[in-house]
């Protein structure tokens, strides 16, 4: 998984029930934009992650 500064992070919940999470990528600690991230979450905390099978990269759109 690859990302960038400003990219988002979807989070699919795992199991009934459980809601989606999105997060903005404030910093790629990796190599060549790999994990882990350092992210902000819709609500405001930042947290340091290293993504699982459940989570995408969406980039922005340009235009």
């Amino acid at each position: 998984m690859r990302a960038e500064v400003g990219d988002r992070l979807h989070v699919h919940g795992r199991t009934v029930g459980d809601r989606d999470q999105w997060a903005e990528v404030i910093e790629v600690r990796g190599e060549d934009g790999a994990p882990p991230f350092l992210v902000r979450y819709d609500d405001g905390h930042e947290s340091l992650v290293y993504p699982g099978s459940d989570t995408t990269v969406e980039h922005p759109q340009q235009g």
